[in-house]
């Protein structure tokens, strides 16, 4: 049952809005009205005018943005589960916009002085009291530091997180109300969805993970040309603020600057296409949004990445069987696309096992005849998604994240150059990755990663060959093998047997006859005499009889073994 404890103006407040969308129905079918012990709002007014007109994707995405950041994260990260969605509602989650009107410049004071314990002039030798940026979790300003540097602060929103626990806990109890209650629910926890919020939504609200996170792709870049990320002001940071380098440069999608500034577009494409394979198939750790407001060009054709608040992540393991996914796609193997799902843990019944290979193979026949530069990664990915989910297998959440990042980065690439398709790019990096990992410093890596493992399995060798030797001493050591539905295997090899008997034996006898026949032609050829003549006859006849005997014997014998 849904907790109605937790704050029932803000559960009003959530179906309010949803039943102003149009969701009043589904909502009553649901039946929170009654749980909630609320009168049933009049059924969706506004739905009767405007919004009747508006896609059911479009209404979902209206009623998120209004209901406030909590819900916008909500959909975002909605917006990377096509195994749970349709395409049509995916692709309207991902237009979910994040801005709203920024705070008051008393507040944001108030905030910074809060946590610095300290008066905003001696923190910052100027301060802009005009943001540059507002979303519904925090807002960006110009500043400079009193040793002159001018940077960019980022301060969270007063009481975002008090607001944002209320909304996760109403979350939670809506999700296991529809987790018990609906038969979807039981195939795909939404709860589980919620949970993955709550973790998205925390990192979010600590800004000292954004700027750990800045420092991880430092690193990473720093074995790559022309890509960066702001430097961190660690002395400037705490929980709620975050002080890091300013950046002026040119907003990717701006290209009519970019040309003016005579840079080559289509080698920023390249280069960006490269490092977002790079930081997913090399470093299984990449920026998960890289949408235009997120990347700024500096005069020289240098990369910025910015807003790094949301990442994904990949294990060893995960990032090895991304790459085959890849190649599978690439290459047009569908055994390979679709082990590599399988190894994922993503397929939990594996009797479907040929049916999906059967309609992935549909999908690679698709492009098959497709030039390579005209395969669009992302539409490839989400169809496989969408066969994947037809066939109930749940695709894991950073394997979704990825492919949400791919298209927003298609999308990117489409407006800035045509001719660069993340496919042709995806390809070759995915190969050289593979061929490094059979390197002898990548095998020695691994042989020390696993140096403990192999240690305890020497060690317990000499103990687990004891037990068994002993076991093999033992009288009533015996193995068992169990061989799935042996009696019905056992039936049929009966009868397989009776047939090949009743035929060698008919055979005999008929060989037998055959040559009684011609003997008896050849005595009679020959002149023999009355006697012999008489005898043949007889030995025929007791032929024939002893024949029709043992195929009687051989025809029920046949038939009791067909009994069960």
């Amino acid at each position: 049952m849904i907790n109605r404890k937790i704050s029932i103006a803000r559960y009003r407040q959530i179906i309010a809005v949803l039943t102003k969308h149009g969701f009043g129905l589904l909502l009553d079918q649901l039946g929170i009205f009654k749980y909630l012990k609320m009168k049933k709002l009049s059924s969706d007014e506004d739905a009767k005018s405007d919004k009747a007109k508006l896609s059911t994707g479009e209404r979902l995405r209206l009623s998120l943005e209004e209901l406030g950041p909590t819900f916008i994260k909500l959909g975002q990260v909605l917006s990377t589960r096509p195994d749970i969605l349709p395409a049509d509602i995916v692709e309207e989650l991902k237009k979910l916009q994040d801005s709203v009107p920024s705070i008051s410049f008393d507040e944001v004071k108030k905030v910074i002085e809060g946590e610095f314990k300290e008066e905003l002039k001696n923190i910052y030798k100027e301060f802009e009291e005009k943001p540059i940026a507002a979303a519904s979790i925090s807002q960006v300003h110009r500043a400079r530091l009193i040793t002159g540097q001018e940077v960019a602060v980022k301060v969270q929103r007063p009481e975002t997180e008090k607001i944002i626990k209320q909304d996760i806990n109403i979350l939670k109890d809506l999700a296991s109300f529809v987790d018990n209650h609906t038969k979807y629910g039981k195939t795909y926890s939404f709860k589980e969805t919620v949970l993955e919020l709550e973790g998205v939504i925390k990192n979010e609200l600590d800004f000292t993970k954004e700027a750990e996170n800045l420092d991880k792709f430092k690193e990473n870049f720093a074995k790559d040309e022309g890509i960066i990320v702001p430097n961190v002001k660690w002395v400037y940071t705490t929980k709620r603020v975050l002080t890091m380098e300013y950046v002026e440069g040119i907003k990717i999608d701006d290209h009519e600057k970019l040309d003016k500034a005579g840079l080559d577009r289509n080698e920023i494409a390249e280069r960006l296409a490269t490092s977002v394979c790079n930081q997913i198939l090399r470093d299984g750790f990449f920026h998960a949004d890289p949408h235009p407001g997120n990347i700024r060009i500096l005069p020289d054709g240098t990369i910025v990445f910015l807003d790094l608040g949301m990442v994904g992540t990949l294990s060893e393991s995960r990032k090895n069987m991304i790459l085959k996914f890849f190649i599978g796609v690439t290459s047009r193997n569908s055994k390979l696309v679709v082990k590599s799902i399988v190894d994922l843990g993503a397929m939990q019944n594996k009797s479907n096992l040929k049916k999906f290979e059967k309609d992935v193979d549909e999908i690679i026949d698709k492009y098959l005849t497709m030039p390579l530069k005209e395969i669009k990664i992302d539409e490839a990915v989400y169809e496989i998604f969408n066969i994947a989910h037809s066939n109930q297998i749940r695709i894991p959440r950073e394997f979704a994240l990825l492919a949400k990042t791919l298209g927003t980065l298609q999308g990117v690439l489409e407006k800035l150059s045509p001719n660069t398709n993340p496919a042709v790019i995806i390809k070759p990096v995915a190969k050289r990755l593979i061929y490094k990992s059979f390197t002898l410093e990548r095998i020695s890596r691994d042989i020390r990663k696993n140096l403990w493992n192999y240690r305890e399995l020497l060690s317990e060798l000499p103990s687990a060959m004891l037990n068994f030797l002993m076991k093999m001493e033992n009288e009533n050591f015996a193995f068992q093998l169990e061989i799935k539905e042996i009696g019905e295997i056992q039936k049929r090899f009966e009868r397989a047997l009776n047939r090949m008997s009743f035929s060698l034996i008919l055979l005999s006898v008929s060989i037998i006859i055959a040559g009684i026949i011609i003997g008896s032609s050849l005595s009679a050829a020959a002149g023999a005499g009355t006697e012999t003549s008489f005898l043949n006859v007889v030995i025929l006849r007791v032929s024939l009889v002893v024949a029709s005997f043992i195929v009687i014997i051989m025809a029920v014998s046949m038939l009791r073994s067909k009994k069960p």
